[in-house]
């Protein structure tokens, strides 16, 4: 699961600081009427007239009297549905770097039309929110919560406009994630017959098969997936997230945390940098998030130095919140492919 907190802390464990100021007035302001006729869900996009329903990775029947338009989403999940031509008013989580530049979680979405809510994790401007009048949330889930929705202000934010999940985690893998979140998007009026849908999805098929293929042609190549902050070294399972899961289903060998060592929710181990070589492994897919120390600030640390896929070089970017498109989660398994290609057997 993501540690998306920069001191790592389990999720559950965040909690957010009060509520927003002047809520009820801004809740007062959603009842107007939506002057907003300008957000009509991005090019590409035909949303049908009528009441509109989508049924959640929750298994919540999320409706409306009509097709959402203003829309705000996690960043990673507006990103997916900006690819299918589903455009946003506002987003929350990872959005843009400190130079001004987008987040990779942003993927080619255009940040600078989008209203940010909140940066960070356990950030979200509650008034801002409401000003948008919002008329559906939408977001991931790993474990049955809303990601990234602050749980202080959960309940004040599901109050002002239905909100549906897709799910990322658990028993979900990459592939099942894709169909759900391109189903959200085809209800909310994109077009899913389009060559470039089309063409995206024949990529990512291909692309699983360059996996295989890597896989076949340079069997026993073990594959640890970390995260490092300044303190510990976070080791990963490949049984509780949607990418890695689908790896293993491509063939991809996992170097697996004990089960009786893994952190409550159950996607990782915890190391202190005195054991950081406890698991021996050929290549490292290393977390890439801006909150994860990256290749360059880890040599400072001798034990992560020692260990044998680092010595080797074959440390690779591990994209851990995908975005959910399938154009996007090509790019992850052709570089996946090359990386396992390319490694040798080192542990």
């Amino acid at each position: 699961m993501p540690k998306p907190s920069t001191t790592f802390l389990s999720r559950r464990g965040l909690i957010a600081a009060g509520g927003a100021l002047g809520l009820v007035a801004a809740l007062s302001a959603c009842g107007g009427t939506d002057k907003a006729k300008d957000a009509e869900g991005g090019k590409g996009t035909t949303a049908a007239s009528g009441p509109w329903s989508f049924k959640d990775d929750l298994g919540k029947e999320v409706s409306a009297k009509s097709t959402p338009k203003n829309i705000v989403a996690f960043t990673g999940t507006a990103a997916a549905l900006s690819d299918y031509g589903v455009q946003v008013k506002g987003v929350f989580g990872p959005t843009k770097l400190a130079d001004g530049k987008p987040d990779p979680q942003a993927g080619t979405m255009d940040i600078s039309k989008v209203e940010i809510l909140g940066n960070v994790y356990d950030e979200f401007n509650v008034e801002k929110y409401a000003a948008l009048k919002p008329e559906l949330l939408v977001t991931n889930t790993w474990d049955g919560s809303y990601w990234y929705v602050p749980e202080a202000s959960k309940d004040k934010i599901l109050k002002l406009a239905p909100a549906a999940a897709i799910g990322v985690g658990d028993k979900v893998s990459m592939d099942k994630a894709l169909e759900r979140t391109a189903d959200l998007a085809k209800s909310l009026g994109a077009d899913l017959n389009t060559k470039k849908t089309a063409d995206a999805k024949a990529r990512f098929e291909a692309a699983s098969a360059k996996v295989r293929e890597a896989v076949k042609a340079n069997p026993g190549v073990k594959v640890l997936v970390g995260s490092g902050s300044d303190q510990l070294f976070y080791v990963s399972t490949p049984k509780t997230s949607a990418d890695l899961k689908y790896f293993e289903s491509l063939g991809v060998e996992f170097v697996a945390p004990e089960q009786d060592k893994l952190d409550a929710g159950g996607f990782y181990e915890s190391l202190s940098w005195e054991n950081a070589g406890k698991y021996k492994a050929d290549v490292i897919l290393l977390d890439n998030r801006s909150q994860a120390l990256q290749p360059e600030a880890l040599k400072s640390k001798p034990t992560w130095n020692e260990l044998p896929a680092v010595k080797a070089g074959q440390v690779a970017p591990r994209t851990t919140e995908p975005i959910y498109s399938y154009e996007k989660c090509a790019q992850i398994l052709e570089d996946l492919a090359k990386t396992i290609q390319n490694a040798k057997k080192v542990s």
